[in-house]
């Protein structure tokens, strides 16, 4: 279980957030009705939203996602549909 504090690393193996691509893609796309956000959610969900951030930013970066995006906009889209906040002044590391 994360720690109440958040540790600003990431816990898990980025390659498994590859799940979060069609949620972002179907929130950039605008799709009416709500993407299928639990595989994607369940990943981060144990974590404090420092962490997950983190955790969205190395993906994102890496382009594991497979597209190339606005990284605050993607950041900030992804948690929100996952319940959680994008620390306030957080910056991708």
């Amino acid at each position: 279980m994360a720690s109440a504090c958040g540790s600003g690393k990431c816990p898990i193996d980025a390659l498994k957030l590859g799940v979060c691509a069609d949620v972002l893609a179907n929130l950039l796309n605008l799709k009416l009705g709500s993407p299928p956000v639990q595989p994607c959610c369940s990943l981060i969900n144990g974590l404090v939203d420092v962490e997950a951030a983190v955790c969205l930013c190395t993906a994102i970066k890496a382009n594991i996602l497979g597209i190339n995006l606005n990284v605050p906009v993607s950041l900030s889209l992804l948690l929100n549909a996952c319940n959680h906040k994008l620390p306030s002044g957080f910056q991708c590391p």
